[in-house]
Formats: structure tokens, C-alpha cells, sequence
């Protein structure tokens, strides 16, 4: 079997720093980004679980192709938001980078 890694990464956003998390799990990965205040996430993240701590967040996915990388995510399009993000404006179809500029 081959090792698998934890990868992490760091970008700057408009007025913020997110930091970039690819967790590998079974044969797939979980893929986030994450600020001092909120996240972007793949379709593994229970964002419900998250707005009942008061933490916005939102599932990104890609409409054609699948996520491969971090950046993929900033890319995709968000599909799902708690109340928490819709609150901080973060809207169904925003790019990922935007909804993570406004958590």
C-alpha cells in the first residue's frame, strides 16, 4: 500500500491568511480550506454540525470535473452553505476564494 500524506498549505487571501488541508482517506481524499473564522470544504464535511458551533462553512464542488488539488477548490463553486455563511454573505455558486474572503 502506499503511504499516504497529510499535505498543508498556506495563501493569502484579500485581508486574511487560509490554510490548506488535504487528508487523505481510504481511496479518496478530504480537501479544506480554513481561516480563523470559517471553511471551504469537499462534500466529506458535515457543515450543519458546524453552523450548531457558529463556524460558517460551505461545500465546493466542481459542475464538470472532480477536485484535484487546493487550488481546484478555490476554483470551484460553492454548492452548500450553513447558516453561518449565508449570514456573513456567502451565496450558492460563488467561487470558493470568495465565499472563504467573506468567512
Amino acid at each position: 500500500m502506499a503511504e499516504q500524506i497529510l499535505c498543508h498549505q498556506r495563501t493569502r487571501l484579500s485581508y486574511k491568511d487560509a490554510y490548506g488541508y488535504v487528508i487523505p482517506v481510504g481511496s479518496t481524499s478530504l480537501m479544506t480550506w480554513v481561516t480563523d473564522e470559517g471553511m471551504i470544504g469537499t462534500a466529506g464535511f458535515d457543515i450543519e454540525a458546524l453552523a450548531n458551533a457558529g463556524v460558517p462553512a460551505a461545500i465546493v464542488g466542481a459542475s464538470e470535473s472532480t477536485l484535484e488539488d487546493l487550488e481546484s477548490l478555490m476554483d470551484a463553486e460553492v454548492r452548500a452553505a450553513n447558516l453561518p455563511a449565508v449570514q456573513r454573505r456567502v451565496e450558492i455558486g460563488m467561487p470558493g476564494r470568495e465565499a472563504l474572503n467573506r468567512m
